[in-house]
């Protein structure tokens, strides 16, 4: 999606739920099951109890498997555009970077120095299919969900900035929406973002109706007989 403001009330709240409510979210917001645009697979978070990272994209590919073929001086000049892109565009904003190795990763892009820097730059967090790496050292605030952890930044380099890119099975362009934690990552359609307060707040009433009674004593298969029919009525 392109780019647009979002409130603060919205986003104070995305970064409350997790993905996978969110991910039930859309699907009330639009109607119907069968919302496909998240990661598939398990990945590695940096932090997993950090807060959900929520953001506008901003996208570039890299490599690390293989020496780069140009000039040293076209790569060190495109690693600084990327950090140039990395630092523009409408906040808050998540760098979403594919690894074009990827299944065969090695090149641990995101370690100490990248999340401080990253970090610095204003930005909330990354997805990637790719290494996360220093993971006792990396600054707090920034967390990392990648496809997989490492020791290694190989030959690392970046190769494009700003492309669509594909992370896990889940593509993303420059300025969609994103929302991330432990279980993996998402976009959030354009089309739902006004509904999707209303919409979050729907999944949570909703089940809390059998939640509540489940947690209580004397909760049998009578009561979630009863409590089972509504939640079936209320949800998505």
């Amino acid at each position: 999606m392109a780019e647009a403001i979002i409130s603060e009330e919205l986003l104070a709240l995305l970064r409350q739920v997790d993905t996978p409510t969110v991910c039930n979210a859309i699907e009330v917001a639009q109607g119907k099951r069968g919302f496909n645009s998240f990661t598939r697979g398990t990945m590695q978070h940096s932090r997993p109890g950090d807060p959900a990272i929520v953001g506008f994209a901003r996208t570039a590919k890299i490599s690390g498997l293989a020496a780069p073929k140009e000039p040293s001086d076209v790569i060190r000049a495109r690693r600084m555009d990327y950090f140039r892109s990395m630092a523009g565009g409408n906040g808050p904003t998540v760098a979403v970077v594919e690894d074009v190795d990827f299944p065969n990763c090695i090149a641990g892009w995101w370690g100490e120095v990248h999340v401080a820097v990253h970090k610095g730059l204003g930005m909330r967090g990354a997805v990637t299919n790719g290494v996360v790496r220093d993971l006792d050292v990396m600054d707090e605030g920034f967390p990392v969900l990648a496809g997989s952890v490492g020791p290694s930044h190989g030959f690392v380099h970046v190769l494009k900035i700003g492309d669509p890119v594909e992370v896990m099975n889940m593509r993303v362009c420059q300025g969609d929406l994103i929302h991330a934690d432990r279980h993996g990552a998402l976009v959030i359609p354009t089309g739902v973002v006004s509904l999707l307060k209303n919409a979050i707040e729907k999944v949570i009433d909703s089940e809390a109706i059998v939640l509540v009674p489940a947690r209580e004593p004397g909760f049998n298969i009578e009561k979630l007989e009863e409590v089972w029919a509504q939640f079936e009525a209320a949800r998505t």
